[in-house]
């Protein structure tokens, strides 16, 4: 079983550590994420040259505060240097993020997730020209790049994940409950089959957010918190989360909008905390973990150490949850 990890934001010097110590791990990939203050492909950059075969992956960059060109330009060129392969995750983000930090326009985000998927494709091809005329993005005779890049969408609702099955090499589902996976991606490999696609060719990579402490309670604390920002701050993670607890999502939210964090982090209930994470001890959790790798959607589950915890229990989460520490799930 292929099994990711998404760096923790550290430094540049302690993030290329980290991922040799996920590498001797024996990670198949090192993925990260980017919202404000760090640049994945610049990280990703550094973390090549200190590993020697991992994958290394974006989860997620955002597909309006850099076009479809210089996605798969800045992809590319990671390829040359990047020991492993390279998996390009993209995604919408927020309104929150988009508008007010980017100054962009949330203009359709699941037809402009569709067309910089395809876009991303057709650039990356290796041979032709590229002429696209999309609804959100065209492009008029421009050279490919000879790159292997697969795209990989975040895509939580049905019309992002139908855009998932028409065009994209894998799914990157975040605050899916791990027992609707199946059914969230049905719709993907529906739609897959609709285009002449294999839907077996889809990797299914889902976010494990996880969390491993002597103390129980504290692991699911950290979990807790994890899914209140979510819940509270985004709300197609919100929709997400409603499938299986409309109620306490809507707590959730309420809560987080009127400002009482702490009220919407207690508001996470414990169903919650087994559905969308994994925490415990270190034992406990790697079966938690074990069950997710084994369901029949999942190819390469991602563990997401929660942001805010303590450097100590990051490296113990990752060291916990790493192939092989146990030959056979239980």
């Amino acid at each position: 079983m292929s099994r990711g990890v998404v760096l923790p934001r550290r430094g540049v010097e302690a993030t290329r550590r980290f991922a040799v110590r996920c590498e001797d791990l024996g990670y198949d990939a090192c993925w990260t994420g980017e919202l404000w203050g760090r640049d994945a492909f610049v990280t990703l950059t550094a973390v090549a040259d200190a590993v020697d075969r991992i994958d290394l992956g974006t989860a997620i960059v955002n597909i309006f505060s850099r076009s479809a060109a210089t996605l798969a330009a800045a992809a590319a060129t990671l390829t040359e240097v990047a020991p492993g392969g390279v998996r390009l995750g993209i995604g919408p983000s927020t309104p929150k993020a988009i508008e007010d930090l980017h100054g962009c326009d949330y203009d359709r985000p699941v037809r402009r997730l569709h067309e910089t998927a395809e876009l991303i494709a057709a650039f990356t091809a290796g041979e032709g020209r590229v002429d696209y005329d999309g609804e959100t993005v065209s492009v008029a005779d421009f050279p490919t790049l000879d790159a292997d890049v697969p795209v990989y969408t975040a895509a939580l609702g049905p019309a992002a994940r139908r855009a998932t099955g028409r065009v994209a090499d894998g799914w990157l589902p975040h605050n899916v409950p791990f027992p609707e996976l199946a059914d969230a991606f049905e719709t993907v490999a529906k739609t897959a089959r609709e285009a002449g696609r294999d839907p077996d060719a889809i990797t299914v990579a889902p976010y494990v957010p996880a969390a491993v402490a002597d103390d129980p309670s504290e692991a699911r604390a950290a979990i807790r918190g994890h899914l209140a920002y979510y819940v509270g701050s985004g709300e197609g993670y919100r929709r997400a989360v409603a499938s299986a607890f409309p109620d306490e999502a809507e707590r959730i939210a309420e809560a987080w909008g009127e400002g009482e964090r702490d009220a919407a982090r207690e508001a996470v209930t414990g169903e919650m905390v087994d559905a969308l994470g994994v925490a415990g001890t270190p034992e406990t959790a790697l079966e938690r973990f074990e069950r997710v790798a084994s369901l029949e959607t999942v190819d390469h589950p991602i563990v997401v150490v929660p942001d805010g915890v303590d450097a100590e229990t990051v490296d113990r989460t990752v060291e916990a949850l790493a192939p092989g520490r146990r030959e056979t799930p239980p």
